[in-house]
């Protein structure tokens, strides 16, 4: 079903529901940064127990996000939607009610499932429903009322955790999912792809998610057990040899999750390689921050969590722009200038320290991050969809959103131990000064790697791709947004960083 209309009745209903339901799972990514020094000491966790908090979600939706959209397309894009939400909402109850650590980083894991879930489908949908002269707009609102959401989300978070008790940082999206699904269920047509036909990859994403769960696992735990020790060792040849297997399963199935030879295309390999350094970076400091912020500079949970928010005040004003911008002049100059100007806002948060005066010392930094940030991701994002053929847009997107969500799973695992931060040193000011410091200094110079690659990797319009010279990128003009039974994952914030 298609043809309906931005301004009717319906289509609000079908735009409140795929925002309400995006914008759960995209909240709940950043909410929990800001509650877990207050976590931690609840529940009485050392460091890598709070990394296993963020990584355990993350690890579960970039692994399963792809085989969530092709679940949506083949039993219907509404029911697989719901079943995310009410699976999300499940899950968040039992965060909500964790007793300890363990339960706690389980049923995020949980969430994560929900997230892959419902995540891709609400993209799709709006693809779906809506006709094609308001699709655009729909798109665009759902993204934009996705970015506001997002940057609400650590000032509410801050709130509950000061206000009422952590644990409603979970509990409160009960509610709200209930209301998405009654809406759904009332307000939202039913939709699938008819030539979604053949076996699901199940195996590949089984192997997926293996793969990252034994890498990620012993990337965080060999600072404390030693890197020598049988569960570190075990789990990560077992990672290793998964990840293998991946490949293999992926370059002889049918109907892979992940068609392998998308990855011809140098013009989409180097975007999709840009795009994990950089989000690993991002992925990785702003879990710290902030915990720094908190644990460093004294700042309360409110204070930290909306220490950010000129960084998406700024992106939402200035994305467009530089999307304009990268049309114009191609979008190479955008994507290796900006992660330098970034890489310079890491440097000067060296001067965040103890006591420090958010105008003075944290706003300078988190206003150059929002210019830089600005400046990147637009073209960075529309030249990973437009430097494939028009019929993988979806597919392009759904990878380049699970190649961002990887990059961050293994920079909250690896960070932290190459700075130092390990045991409890979450709780010791100076510690996690010295290790946030480092971290920094790590960062800026991936980010600088990433921008040499853009400048030497990315071509502008015109210049033929050695590889696929007929499929070149188009600066910043985003890919159409067809390809409905390749929409694996849709972009799922509002001019800011996937988190």
């Amino acid at each position: 079903m298609s043809g309906i209309r931005m301004g009717t009745a319906s289509g609000r209903w079908i735009l409140v529901a795929t925002v309400l339901g995006s914008g759960i799972a995209g909240i709940d990514a950043t909410v929990v940064n800001v509650a877990l020094p207050t976590i931690g000491r609840d529940l009485g966790t050392g460091f890598s127990a709070m990394q296993w908090m963020v990584t355990g979600y993350t690890l579960t939706l970039a692994s399963f996000i792809l085989l969530g959209g092709a679940l949506g397309d083949r039993f219907g894009r509404r029911r697989v939607f719901m079943v995310g939400v009410i699976w999300f909402a499940i899950a968040s109850l039992l965060c909500g009610l964790a007793p300890d650590a363990g339960l706690l980083i389980a049923a995020r894991a949980l969430q994560g499932v929900g997230g892959a879930l419902l995540t891709p489908g609400s993209l799709a949908i709006l693809q779906a429903a809506f006709s094609g002269e308001d699709r655009a707009r729909a798109i665009g609102a759902w993204s934009g009322l996705g970015g506001i959401a997002t940057a609400i989300g650590p000032f509410l978070g801050g709130w509950l955790v000061e206000s009422v008790s952590w644990r409603w940082v979970f509990l409160i999206n009960v509610p709200v999912a209930a209301a998405v699904v009654w809406i759904a269920a009332r307000h939202v047509p039913e939709t699938r792809d008819p030539g979604a036909t053949g076996r699901l990859d199940i195996a590949g994403a089984a192997l997926g998610a293996l793969a990252l769960a034994g890498t990620t696992y012993a990337l965080i735990e060999a600072p404390d057990d030693g890197i020598g020790s049988a569960g570190v060792l075990t789990s990560g040849l077992l990672g290793l040899a998964a990840a293998a297997a991946f490949l293999v399963v992926e370059r002889r199935t049918e109907n892979p999750m992940l068609p392998l030879r998308i990855f011809g295309n140098r013009q989409f390999r180097t975007a999709n390689a840009v795009t994990f350094l950089i989000y690993g970076v991002f992925g990785g400091i702003f879990f710290l921050l902030v915990v720094h912020l908190q644990v460093v500079a004294g700042f309360s949970p409110v204070a930290s969590g909306t220490a950010m928010l000129p960084i998406t005040a700024l992106m939402l004003v200035l994305s467009p722009r530089a999307g304009a911008l990268s049309s114009r002049i191609g979008p190479r100059i955008p994507m290796a200038v900006g992660p330098l100007i970034c890489a310079v806002s890491l440097v000067l948060m060296l001067r965040i320290g103890a006591e420090a005066p958010y105008l003075r010392d944290v706003l300078p930094p988190v206003i150059v991050l929002g210019l830089g940030l600005s400046l990147l991701v637009a073209p960075l994002t529309s030249t990973a969809l437009s430097s494939v053929p028009e019929r993988q847009a979806g597919l392009a997107s759904g990878v380049n959103n699970a190649v961002a969500r990887a990059a961050g799973l293994v920079a909250i695992a690896v960070l932290p131990a190459a700075a130092g931060l390990t045991g409890d040193a979450y709780d010791d000011p100076r510690t996690f000064e010295a290790g946030f410091d480092t971290a920094c200094l790590l960062g800026a110079g991936v980010l600088a790697v990433g921008g040499i690659l853009a400048a030497v990797g990315i071509r502008n319009p015109g210049v033929p791709d050695a590889d696929h010279p007929r499929h070149c990128a188009v600066g910043g003009t985003p890919a159409a947004p067809g390809a409905l039974r390749e929409a694996r994952g849709g972009q799922d914030f509002g001019g800011h960083p996937r988190t």
